[in-house]
């Protein structure tokens, strides 16, 4: 499977975008889907999450303003990112995991796939 992630972009506080994850390859099934972000010099964090049937999961820094879909018509999946704050900087990366259920889905470990990543930069 491979992943192109696209939409970053400069914005300033409060506005929004909208990343796209792009699926291509091995598209027969489905895939359950995250969403993680990396800033410069920390970790690589749990931003959102979405199975093949649309149930989702948020980090508790992004809920309530970021949504995540998935159109598995176009194979594709979304984020949604309303209200940025500057702390949301950070190169966005999208990945699937071929488990739908089950623990890990909130770790980068959780996951065999992964796109490229797309930088957000969010002023003050």
């Amino acid at each position: 499977v491979q992943l192109q992630a696209s939409g970053g972009g400069l914005v300033q506080a409060g506005g929004s975008l909208r990343l796209s994850c792009a699926a291509s390859g091995r598209t027969s099934q489905s895939y359950a889907t995250g969403w993680f972000r990396q800033a410069p010099g920390k970790e690589r964090e749990f931003v959102a999450h979405i199975r093949s049937g649309a149930t989702t999961f948020y980090a508790d820094s992004t809920k309530g303003r970021f949504t995540i879909s998935r159109d598995n018509a176009k194979n594709t999946v979304y984020l949604q990112m309303n209200g940025l704050k500057p702390e949301d900087t950070a190169v966005y990366y999208c990945a699937v995991r071929e488990r739908d259920y089950g623990a890990g889905y909130n770790l980068p470990t959780g996951y065999g796939y992964w796109g490229q990543g797309t930088l957000v930069t969010v002023s003050s």
